[in-house]
């Protein structure tokens, strides 16, 4: 299975996302949008494995308080022609020690992960052209400052159906309230 643990999003971030998701729509030529469904932030990649409960073990150990988060701003990958835009989220230490503590679980457990450092950030599109009148920072300044209380962690497994991306929840680890 190809496996992520992610944070889900209260209704009202999911709602800015998609308001912003369709204000990117507009200035747009081109792109693979996020829909609704599969708006989440990533806290660790796995890829393909078939190790779901050495997974699952790292998540139990992982001891952490709820916490929010609060979007910010706009950013983009680019690698050659493939344009990747998302909104950023806020620097915050709760969400950088539960990302620390779930990668050196999950890295105890014998998965690896590049040593780059976390960019906390959720999609909006992939292969993204804009229109030449697209203002980056108007669209940056834009996105609202909206907020959502993390009180769980998911691990995901992602498949493709009918030619799009479907994540499916497998296991949710509660955090401390």
């Amino acid at each position: 299975m190809r496996l992520f643990i992610a944070l889900l999003l209260n209704s009202s971030m999911l709602d800015t996302l998609c308001a912003t998701v369709q204000s990117l729509k507009e200035v747009s030529c081109s792109g693979n949008f996020t829909r609704r469904e599969n708006l989440h932030l990533t806290l660790a990649f796995l890829g393909e494995t078939d190790r779901t409960a050495d997974v699952i073990q790292a998540m139990e150990t992982v001891q952490a308080p709820s916490f929010s988060i609060t979007l910010q701003g706009a950013g983009k990958f680019q690698q050659e022609d493939d344009v990747l835009y998302w909104a950023g989220i806020q620097e915050s230490a709760a969400l950088s020690s539960l990302h620390r503590q779930l990668l050196c679980a999950l890295r105890a457990n014998g998965f690896n992960f590049e040593d780059r450092p976390f960019k906390p950030h959720l999609t909006l599109g992939r292969k993204v052209i804009v229109n030449e009148s697209f203002d980056f920072q108007n669209f940056s300044d834009s996105i609202p400052s909206t907020q959502a209380i993390i009180q769980t962690i998911h691990l995901m497994k992602s498949e493709q159906k009918d030619g799009r991306p479907v994540y499916t929840e497998i296991y949710v680890k509660s955090l401390q309230i």
